[in-house]
């Protein structure tokens, strides 16, 4: 059992770092460690990791070692499992948003009301007799002793008191909303109910199994841990998936441009005086792909004066005969007209005394999708004629 939970604890670490390696702030919009909703996520998850961190019987035996009190574990998972249900109101309090006067005072009364239940945990395992130490039974085999009995009862209420609100809040917010968010809403549903049953009801069930005589341990040694790992597991994904899958797709398309600008940069990356930044491994795609950019903004005003418009016509002539439309005639055009100059900047030759004025498309409008163009077109003529002589690639220095 321990493997199950120390994996769902790993699991969920790896999401709240994720989750809090967002881009630097920006004019207008706060870094994710000051967004309160990224925090308050953050913590969610990170404390969902640390109770299943600390469930584990491994963990439960070094506890109580190193402590050198039976049981003593039990009241850290419990205390900290009340203090991950209030981090789940936060976060939706956090998230469902609305006038900050009223945001505050219900995560004030969150606080002020799971903060007293992790000090009756306390109270009440110091006020128990439990000697024998238990590392997977410790619900059902103390479910009638006096203190520690109430101890369970509290912490198990505590618990479906959040799950419970979860779920009602999902299935009215989520009426109220669509696209990623109804999806993240409907996972977060999804994991409170599998939660309710596989683990809460399970708990319930074995507990009063025992308070009348009877013997169901194995729905809380066996079937509870596995249930609660993928129940947390699934609401950490409705928590993430909204916030996390806008910026991945942004990352993929940064990547996918910046690959597909090989092409034009490989041919006139030489000429560029574009500071390259520092740390440059450690950017994100769209950062690399906004340095790229810029960089062959510069080269191509760079090879300004080398452009000639005679090459640029008879591309263009013959990208038109071809059958082209006149938009990639066009960018076939200049990607002839600027292979042309980049060779014949490379070659250290002079450069024209009337060059074209003739404005790159490329250069027309914001973004990479002009330029991507402009790297395609490049990459499809590799060694077009121009002119009766062969272009070359000219390597980056």
């Amino acid at each position: 059992m321990s493997l199950v939970v120390y994996l769902a604890a790993g699991a969920l670490a790896l999401s709240a770092a994720v989750l809090l390696r967002r881009p630097r702030a920006t004019p207008g919009r706060p870094s994710a460690r000051h967004s309160p909703l990224t925090v308050s996520t953050c913590v969610a998850i990170a404390l969902g990791a640390v109770v299943f961190l600390c469930s584990a019987p491994m963990t439960l035996a070094a506890v109580n070692d190193l402590t050198g009190i039976p049981n003593f574990g039990a009241p850290l998972t419990y205390g900290l499992l009340s203090a991950y249900s209030c981090s789940l109101l936060i976060l939706l309090i956090n998230w469902r948003g609305g006038p900050p006067d009223r945001v505050r005072g219900l995560v004030l009364r969150s606080v002020a009301a799971y903060g007293p239940l992790v000090v009756a945990i306390v109270v009440l395992f110091a006020l128990a007799d439990a000697r024998v130490e238990r590392l997977t039974d410790l619900d059902t085999y103390y479910a009638n002793t006096p203190f520690m009995r109430e101890m369970i009862v509290l912490y198990l209420l505590g618990h479906s008191a959040v799950t419970v609100a979860m779920s009602v809040v999902c299935v009215r917010w989520g009426r109220e909303v669509t696209g990623l968010l109804r999806t993240g809403l409907r996972l977060i549903f999804v994991g409170a109910v599998l939660d309710l049953v596989g683990f809460q009801l399970a708990k319930y069930a074995a507990v009063v199994a025992r308070w009348t005589g009877h013997d169901l341990d194995f729905l809380s040694t066996r079937l509870a841990p596995p249930m609660a790992a993928l129940a947390a597991l699934i609401c950490s994904a409705g928590f993430v998936l909204p916030r996390l899958l806008p910026a991945a797709v942004g990352h993929w398309r940064g990547l996918r441009d910046y690959r597909r600008l090989d092409p034009l940069w490989h041919r006139v990356g030489f000429v560029s005086t574009a500071p390259k930044p520092p740390a440059f491994w450690w950017q994100s795609p769209g950062e690399r792909l906004h340095w790229r950019e810029v960089a062959i903004h510069d080269a191509l005003l760079a090879l300004a004066p080398y452009f000639d418009d005679g090459v640029r016509e008879r591309a263009l002539s013959a990208a038109l005969g071809d059958g082209h439309c006149a938009h990639r005639a066009r960018i076939t055009a200049e990607a002839a007209m600027l292979a042309a100059a980049a060779h014949r900047a490379a070659a250290r030759g002079e450069p024209l005394r009337t060059p074209s004025t003739h404005r790159l498309h490329a250069m027309e409008g914001s973004g990479a999708g002009g330029l991507v163009e402009l790297a395609q077109a490049l990459c499809a003529s590799d060694g077009a004629r121009t002119g009766g002589w062969r272009t070359r690639s000219v390597k980056v220095r």
